[in-house]
């Protein structure tokens, strides 16, 4: 998934209502930038942060800037800053992106992916993969649905942990899961890790109890993936996201 434009760097004063951020930037101007992120973003928002802005002026929307990236320092000098792609949003593009190219290879094979879809009377998920009907039969081809949760939280060296925050709705996801696996769909959890300093996936049931609780009640039932994320992000070139290899789900996450 790649940047429109080169990111601009800016330095984070304060995150707050969730969705919006003061910064300052590189001349030194104080702008307010849409931070598109409804989680905690623990560890990633504190002041002085650097943040990785996309530039919207002249566009359409109502904040000039949209918080892309967080910079954190690196552990040594040869590797001397962690990005991680804090804009929920982009997790589903980058996903798309991987799955158009077969670069998924658990998720290979389909004829068709469609994005959003509609499950019961209140949720949609992020993806329906179906294959193509076998000749002669009337009905449709398999369906594998997916839904894809963006994991930034790590409070361990090398390992992510989802949720950041409570949330219901991530719960009510994993029922949702649940049944259509029940149903004779192939269901599938994607844990995508927008960072590359991670090389395992664990749950934070301390932060929801009752996300891990779910979690552990259909586990077996629906499949539990992870993948990390590579960063490009070179100065003018305008830079990218994308989905790289697969890491191993660990810790409290039933096999």
């Amino acid at each position: 998934m790649d940047f429109a434009a080169p990111l601009i760097p800016a330095r984070l004063l304060r995150r707050y209502k969730r969705f919006l951020a003061d910064v300052i930037l590189p001349d030194g101007s104080a702008a307010i930038a849409h931070c598109p992120n409804p989680g905690s973003m623990l560890g990633l928002a504190e002041p002085g942060t650097i943040c990785w802005l996309s530039d919207h002026r002249g566009s359409s929307r109502k904040l000039p800037f949209g918080w892309e990236i967080a910079e954190l320092p690196g552990p040594t000098t040869d590797h001397p800053r962690r990005l991680v792609g804090i804009n929920t949003s982009q997790a589903n593009a980058i996903v798309a992106e991987a799955l158009t190219a077969g670069r998924i290879e658990a998720l290979t094979g389909y004829a068709e992916i469609r994005r959003e879809v509609k499950v019961g009377s209140r949720s949609r998920l992020d993806f329906q993969l179906r294959r193509s009907p076998a000749p002669g039969s009337a009905s449709g081809g398999e369906s594998c649905f997916v839904e894809v949760k963006s994991v930034t939280l790590s409070r361990e060296t090398g390992l992510a942990e989802f949720p950041d925050a409570r949330t219901e709705r991530g719960a009510r996801h994993l029922l949702e899961l649940a049944e259509l696996a029940a149903a004779g769909h192939r269901a599938v959890l994607l844990f995508l890790v927008q960072r590359a300093d991670c090389t395992r996936v664990s749950c934070a049931a301390d932060i929801d109890p009752g996300y891990a609780a779910t979690l552990r009640q259909v586990a077996g039932r629906i499949e539990i993936r992870a993948y990390r994320c590579d960063f490009v992000l070179n100065g003018d070139a305008p830079g990218g996201i994308t989905l790289a290899a697969e890491i191993p789900v660990a810790g409290n996450i039933p096999a």
